[in-house]
Order: C-alpha cells, then structure tokens, then sequence
C-alpha cells in the first residue's frame, strides 16, 4: 500500500473508533446513569431499556457507516495534501539521479519538517554539483599537465632519432628534467587523492615540531635563494597524520620561499594554541597580491606570481594539497594578502591535550 493509502486508512480507522467510543459513552449514560422509574410530570413515563437499545442501534449504524466514509475521503484529502511536498522532493532525486544537478526544490511554505527536507537536499544538490564541477575542471587539467611533459618527451625522442648522429648528453638530461617533473606530478596527484579519500590513521602530533622539521629541510633551498627563514611559537598538539602534516608545512614554507622577493627576501613560520585549535601561520615577503587572485590560489594547478627561480616551478598542486590535508584534519585553511607584500597563510587544526616537546 502507498503512504497515502496506509494515512487514509489511519484517519479514516481512528475517526471511526472515536465515534463508537462516543456513542457507547452516550448510551451507557442513558442505560445505566438515568434511573429506571424515572417519571414525567403526568406520572406516565418510565424507561424501557430494551425499548431504548433497540431505538438507538440503527442510529449508531447510520452514523458510524458516515464516519468511515467521511474518515476515507477526508483522510484521502488531507493525506494528499499533506505528502506533496514528497512529490517535489522525489521528482528532484529522480532528476538528480539523470544526471542533472542544477534542479533545485525550493519548496515553499512556512518551515516544517518538510521544508527542512528539501532545504537540506537543495544543500546536499548544490555541494554535489560544485563537487563534480570541481572534479571534473581537476581532471581537465591533470590530464593536460600530464600530456604536457609526454607531449616534451615525444618530441626529443623525434629528434634523437631523426638526428641519430646528435651528442646524447644534452638530450639524457632534458629528458631527465621532464621525467622527473611527470613524476612529480604524478606523485602530487596520488598525495591530493590520498588526502581527499582521509585513508590515514590519526596519531598525536605536535605541530610546533613539525614546522621546525619542515623549516629545517627547506633551510638549505632558503639560503641558496637569499631567503631568511625564521621560525617561532609555542607547542601546537593536535592529532593527524605526522606524514601528511609534514607535507602540508613543507609545501607552505616551500611556497613561500620560492614566491619571494629576489633579493633579501623573508619567511615566518609561527604555531600557536587558540581556544580549541592549533594555529600554524606561514608568511613571506613578496610582491602585493590582489583579493581575487589570493582566492584562487588553493585551486589545483592555479600558480600565482613568478617565482624568482624557474627551476622551481612546480605542478600548481602545493596549496591544492595543502587544502584537502586540512580539510581531511577537520581544518581551516586561511589564506589573506599582506598589505607590504607576500602572503599569510592560516591552518587551524582541532586542538588536543598538550603535548611534551622531547629534550
């Protein structure tokens, strides 16, 4: 049976079962609350109870078959009413399921448990939409970062057999330049979808710790590019993955190191504690950034200014990654332009009880 047959079937069950519990009220009071010999001002009337039962029942039959009539054909109606909202909402998940993400409910009326309903599907329609969207733009472009470097290797090799008489050691290392980016790139890519799928256990972490293992790796590139690097702030314990977490502050101080000044350029790399999160800031000296172009910046393969040095230039993943570590922790990830130039970086991971720095 439908819904709307099973509520029919209740309205019309309990108007009927309301009804005979009111008749037989009314005649128990006639039967048994009115006395027997109760007598006219003549002094001729008295009760007959048999009498009256027999008076009685063809009229609680009347009424009663009236009220499983009116109880089917009114429940029909108000059930009707009462589930067409479900009729818009499951006209939209049939639309949703074709493939067409754009339709949208937008149920009207006053906020009910339905109006909920399809406040939260249109919720649930719109995230999807933007995610396959996002997806679908993340492919487009990985497949045409990957065609690239083949695309390169394709052509050298044209040339090495064409030329077979040409010096190889020129041709072994540009060829090695491009492989080793397609490699890059494919490990980029296999970390964000790492990330993204959260498919890594959770361990205590200090973040504090962290960004002085990032920063120290990274000091020797910082110095080769005249950038000083300093690093400050307090224990930062939350829970995560060590290695992920480690990737995530080396592609930010990596970053801004690379996207810096030319000469004389600075980096700070602080953590702190705030009420119920952990903060890690990366800032760098560099040119002044606009709003807009910040904001796309955690896009994949959206690169920024031009770095100081071409032979870093990287797959356009470094805050991509960063992005979905931080969200796969449960984070925020900030990213505001300085006003002298540069750019702050904020993550903000769930806090956890404070952790003990080794001596």
């Amino acid at each position: 049976m439908s819904a709307r047959l099973k509520l029919t079937l209740s309205y019309a069950g309990f108007v009927t079962l309301a009804g005979t519990l009111l008749l037989v009220a009314v005649l128990a009071f006639y039967l048994y609350f009115l006395p027997n010999g109760w007598l006219t001002t003549d002094g001729n009337f008295w009760i007959n109870r048999r009498v009256l039962v027999r008076a009685f029942a063809p009229f609680m039959a009347v009424v009663l078959v009236f009220l499983v009539v009116f109880g089917l054909l009114g429940g029909w109606v108000l059930a009707g009413r009462m589930l067409a909202p479900l009729t818009h909402i499951t006209d939209a998940t049939r639309i949703a399921a074709n493939g067409s993400l754009s339709h949208r409910i937008r149920l009207p009326g006053r906020t009910d448990e339905f109006r909920e309903l399809a406040d939260a599907f249109d919720t649930m329609l719109a995230r999807l939409e933007a995610h396959v969207a996002e997806q679908r733009r993340f492919a487009a472009n990985a497949s045409h970062e990957l065609r690239t470097p083949l695309a390169i290797t394709q052509s050298l090799l044209d040339v090495a057999r064409n030329d077979p008489e040409r010096a190889t050691g020129e041709l072994d290392e540009r060829l090695r330049v491009v492989n080793a980016r397609a490699i890059e790139l494919t490990e980029a890519l296999l970390l964000l979808s790492r990330a993204e799928q959260r498919s890594f256990s959770r361990d205590h972490v200090d973040l504090s710790l962290i960004a002085e293992e990032a920063a120290e790796a990274l000091l020797p590139l910082a110095e080769k590019q005249g950038v000083i690097l300093e690093t400050s702030g307090d224990a930062a314990p939350t829970t995560g993955s060590p290695a992920l977490l480690l990737q995530l502050t080396t592609n930010l101080v990596h970053n801004a190191i690379v996207h810096n000044l030319a000469d004389r350029g600075t980096v700070w790399v602080t953590t702190g504690v705030q009420p119920g999160t952990v903060v890690l800031t990366v800032e760098n000296t560099g040119e002044i950034l606009a709003q807009p172009l910040v904001s796309t910046l955690a896009e994949p393969f959206q690169r920024g200014t031009e770095r100081i040095r071409t032979h870093h230039a990287g797959v356009g993943l470094g805050l991509a990654i960063v992005k979905s570590i931080t969200h796969a922790h449960d984070g925020t990830l900030t990213l505001t332009p300085r006003p002298a130039g540069g750019l702050r970086v904020t993550v903000r991971l769930p806090a956890t009880s404070v952790l003990r720095r080794p001596r």
